[in-house]
């Protein structure tokens, strides 16, 4: 099925823009976390405590199989 282009609604830009920006956020805090001996579970975990403290649900828990 062709759907064609879907234009959004000013609201679903505006949400949009705000994701990309924690994201981007988000980003630059684990980029300034990693350091030799920290974890791939604690920068886990502070991605996602960053995320939901900004609002926003981390869309990469329980992703694949196993779950991430």
């Amino acid at each position: 099925m062709v759907r064609g282009v879907e234009i959004k609604t000013p609201a679903q830009l505006d949400a949009m823009r705000r994701a990309g920006h924690l994201v981007g956020e988000t980003l630059e805090l684990l980029r300034e976390a990693v350091a030799p001996g920290i974890t791939t579970a604690e920068l886990d975990t502070l991605a996602e405590q960053y995320i939901r403290d900004g609002g926003g649900i981390p869309s990469f828990k329980g992703y694949a199989q196993p779950p991430f």
